[in-house]
């Protein structure tokens, strides 16, 4: 219920102040050393660097400020704006906490930002939904709209995330090419044009023959857009790995009711479907002992499986075979100042990543939107592990594992801390540092790297290929009694 709670607290409470906007930000003086502020004057002042005054008008263009008005000069500051700073400003003057509500808009000649309607939205994801049709919902694949009414997140937004984590590092050495990641959550909006061409087909264990590649909850295209979206228009924040496959695998539909079996069913899917990769979204039980034996299955294949850190005591998977390579990566999710998304068990977290105002892909044309939960700090772990099996298909799971957790910026008391782990993650350099007391594998090793060969396969086979994993795995489980 924290969980829930907690990661959609944002979607339709209009009259309580967004959770997301809690900020670093600066309130403008009429001057400073008696010259008029401007941005470039402001990001020396607080970044060092006059450059850097760019991140601070993404940050705040198109915001209505308190007076009605909003930047679009960075050389004309109103006295009393409220200026949204990158998460590592610093200096006096810089504040932390919630922003004062901009006033309402005026209805005179709204500009669409696109041309699709808006699709209807219910007062939280976890309310049952409209069974009516929305006419700008997700599409099913086949052009015709899905019967959604929820959506997820806040549009307010801050980049505060990806500008933190600077994932365009590695790219010069990794983009995730060829490995494929399976979000094991509510599906993905594959028609979104910044997912379009790297989503497959998927599967939705709920039903047994649908297809994953649709979305009603939005979570799920949430956690994809951080791992592989790509950049569009409208700045949309880039994923961490823009050139890995998303293998969506829905095991929840309409509302957040979830089942055990279901999850379990999922991540065994992922698996056949060669997944290198698997993102367990929140409505994953990991002390569900069905749940632990499909991750132990996962864990024997040289799966990196990422998992957000457990709020309660559990007994957490392991690999049934002790040659298993595979590796459980937990994840805490962080604010810009640190504060964590939830209260994890101590000495649980591997890693953190950022998991509060986190801004990614909405469904069905409703833009960027802003999410907090644990599940979005599992997408970035995700991606990240991506980026690693990409730039070093030899290394197992266990290795990538480590090599995210060695080259992680320490967080808290010392390099391992009970709250944070090894700390927040570092995508470039995880994919740069040359660790020396790695152990090459070898090269013909099973399982390693995993996304290229079954990438030609399920786009080969499509939905049937998937469908014919998740007929297989409910008869097995049947035949066991399971």
């Amino acid at each position: 219920m924290i969980a829930a709670a907690a990661e959609t607290s944002a979607a339709g409470r209009a009259p309580t102040p967004d959770p997301q906007a809690y900020v670093k930000y600066y309130v403008v003086a009429a001057e400073h050393q008696g010259q008029p502020e401007n941005l470039t004057e402001i990001a020396v002042r607080f970044l060092g660097s006059g450059e850097r005054s760019a991140e601070i008008y993404n940050l705040n263009a198109g915001r209505v400020q308190a007076d009605g008005a909003g930047l679009t000069d960075p050389a004309k500051l109103h006295r009393g704006w409220h200026l949204v700073l990158p998460w590592d400003a610093a200096g006096e003057g810089v504040q932390y906490g919630q922003l004062p509500p901009a006033p309402k808009p005026t209805r005179t000649a709204p500009k669409p930002i696109r041309p699709a309607p808006k699709p209807s939205v219910t007062a939280s994801p976890s309310a049952t939904p409209d069974p009516g049709t929305s006419p700008g919902g997700p599409q099913n694949g086949s052009g015709t709209p899905s019967r959604c009414t929820a959506t997820s997140g806040s549009s307010s937004r801050s980049n505060w995330a990806q500008l933190r984590l600077a994932a365009d590092g590695a790219w010069d050495l990794s983009r995730g090419n060829g490995v494929m990641v399976a979000v094991v959550d509510s599906g993905v909006d594959g028609e979104l044009p910044q997912l379009k061409g790297r989503v497959a087909v998927g599967a939705d264990v709920t039903v047994g023959n649908g297809r994953g590649d649709t979305d009603c909850l939005g979570t799920g295209t949430a956690m994809a857009g951080l791992i592989a979206g790509s950049a569009s228009a409208d700045d949309t924040p880039v994923g961490i790995a823009p050139d890995a496959t998303i293998l969506p695998i829905r095991m929840v539909g309409t509302s957040t009711s979830s089942r055990a079996m279901d999850a379990a069913n999922a991540i065994e899917v992922a698996v056949s479907a060669g997944a290198s990769i698997v993102a367990l979204g929140s409505h994953v039980d990991l002390g569900d002992p069905t749940v632990a034996a499909s991750i132990a299955t996962a864990l024997n294949h040289d799966v990196v499986v990422v998992a957000g850190a457990p709020t309660k005591p559990v007994t957490l998977p392991s690999p049934a075979e002790r040659s298993g390579t595979g590796a459980l990566l937990l994840s805490g999710g962080v604010g810009a100042d640190g504060q964590l998304a939830e209260e994890y068990q101590q000495g649980t977290v591997d890693v953190v990543a950022p998991g509060i105002d986190v801004a990614s892909l909405g469904i069905s044309g409703t833009g960027v939107l802003s999410n907090t939960g644990t599940r979005f700090a599992v997408a970035f772990v995700a991606g990240q592990a991506a980026l690693v099996r990409a730039a070093y298909p030899d290394l197992t799971a266990v290795q990538v594992k480590e090599r995210i957790r060695s080259t992680a910026d320490a967080m808290g008391a010392g390099s391992t801390d009970a709250r944070y782990g090894a700390g927040m993650i570092n995508p470039a350099v995880s994919v740069a540092r040359n660790l020396n007391e790695e152990r090459q594998v070898a090269g013909d090793q099973d399982g390693g790297g995993g996304g290229g060969t079954a990438l030609v396969v399920l786009f080969g086979l499509g939905l049937v290929a998937v469908g014919g994993s998740v007929a297989a795995i409910r008869f097995r489980r049947r035949a066991n009694g399971g």
